[in-house]
């Protein structure tokens, strides 16, 4: 019973499910490209990225929509017109993510040269 019970709390742990939400290869990318551009279609979005499948972009926006961070705004046209932009919740997450970009790039060199050692270890 008590493992059951430890198993709860760590699905429930807010940090890990909000990390989770951020541990994949697009989410962070997406929010940024956003915050640049402020608005942006579908299609803007996947030339921005380039490697990025249009079912994986589809998948990604619809999970940041869901968390609250992007919103999407379908106009009534032919063709459909669907605009992307970062909701207040996305906007308060960019400093964090600006804070982690930097910290990357102060530290990318001696992490790579630490993984370098490892593999040779």
């Amino acid at each position: 019973m008590e493992k059951n019970l430890k198993k709860i709390e760590i699905n429930n742990c807010p940090v890990r499910n909000v990390l989770d939400r951020f541990g994949d290869k697009w989410s962070i990318l997406i929010l940024l490209i956003l915050n640049e551009e402020a608005v942006l279609r579908f299609n803007e979005i996947h030339k921005s990225i380039g490697d990025i499948s249009q079912k994986m972009l589809s998948v990604t926006l619809k999970s940041l929509e869901a968390d609250g961070f992007v919103s999407r705004k379908v106009y009534p046209q032919i063709p459909p017109k669907v605009e992307y932009r970062l909701t207040a919740l996305g906007i308060s997450l960019i400093p964090h993510i600006d804070s982690l970009t930097k910290w990357s790039l102060q530290n990318m060199e001696t992490i790579m040269s630490n993984r370098k050692a490892y593999k040779n270890a």
